[in-house]
């Protein structure tokens, strides 16, 4: 069904990176008419599927109602949003931007009242569970904005994901995707401190694992990222650079609210750590690798059990 024939929705997507191209796919293959941006080339299946290329961010704007932003980090979003043809020089009253990034709460909510003063609705509504989640539309979303709003791009939002959440109101969700990322983040840590401890005492870190499994230590992230560091799979779901990005604002907001958060203040480090050792583009399970340099010993060079 090419985009002539389409009678959906007419949504724009702005910003086709490894999560916001399946993303915007299954808008697409929701039967949306889709308007899209991108730096890079557009992914094949949305050529394919009928997505309609705009040279602009203001074009996309201007000829979609619904206008989803999937950027890395909150510079992006600003300049997508108020550079020179940027979305809200192409917005008319009425229509929506759900911003999909995660970045800065203060800066979001400073973003939606200068779009809120367009007479448009601004949703910030970050995502969690990665590329994996991304393609299997069953990210975990959540929502900050008005109630009628929300309601508005709810079954938008159902396409992509599976635990949509409406958190509060306008930057509450970057804030709930914050505190989202700073509980990753340690528990990768913990798996990997746990996995190291286990390999350089000699144990098989494969069988502790899956003897952690059955226990109350048992996690998603030890399921997942604890068999990443086991099997040396380091490609990227979500990058250290990107991780380290949502610390950041962790940390800056604990600054500013005079709150402390000293574990990930140490998370933070270790996956810098991982940076200076070159893996800042490295899955963030790849912060194993920073222990095992302080330790001086890899969790594949432990001695099987079996032997």
């Amino acid at each position: 069904m090419d985009a002539m024939t389409k009678s959906g929705l007419k949504i724009g997507f702005i910003g086709l990176g490894m999560m916001g191209a399946p993303m915007a796919g299954h808008l697409l293959q929701a039967g949306h008419l889709l308007y899209v941006h991108t730096r890079s080339k557009v992914p094949q299946p949305l050529v394919d599927g009928g997505a309609t290329l705009c040279t602009t961010a203001r074009g996309v704007a201007e000829r979609a109602d619904i206008v989803f932003l999937m950027l890395p980090d909150t510079p992006d979003v600003e300049a997508v949003l108020f550079g020179e043809y940027g979305v809200a020089a192409g917005l008319a009253r009425g229509k929506a931007v759900v911003d999909c990034s995660s970045i800065d709460p203060i800066a979001t909510r400073a973003f939606a009242a200068r779009i809120q003063e367009l007479g448009c609705d601004y949703l910030d509504a970050p995502v969690s569970g990665g590329e994996v989640g991304a393609k299997a539309a069953s990210l975990s979303i959540m929502v900050g904005g008005t109630e009628m709003a929300f309601e508005r791009v709810r079954p938008l939002l159902a396409l992509m994901g599976k635990n949509i959440t409406h958190v509060g109101a306008v930057g509450d969700g970057q804030v709930c995707k914050v505190a989202n990322q700073v509980i990753v983040a340690l528990n990768i840590a913990a798996v990997a401190e746990a996995l190291v401890f286990a390999a350089k005492a000699g144990a098989d870190p494969a069988r502790v694992r899956q003897a952690l499994m059955g226990g109350f230590a048992a996690s998603r992230v030890l399921e997942v990222h604890g068999e990443r560091m086991l099997q040396r799979k380091f490609e990227p779901g979500f990058r250290i650079a990107l991780h380290q990005k949502d610390l950041n604002l962790a940390l800056q907001g604990a600054r500013a609210l005079g709150v402390a958060l000293p574990q990930t203040a140490l998370a933070a480090q270790l996956m810098q750590a991982c940076a200076a050792l070159g893996l800042a583009q490295a899955d963030h399970s790849a912060l194993v690798r920073s222990l095992e340099n302080l330790a001086q010993h890899q969790l594949d060079s432990a001695r099987s059990a079996s032997s």
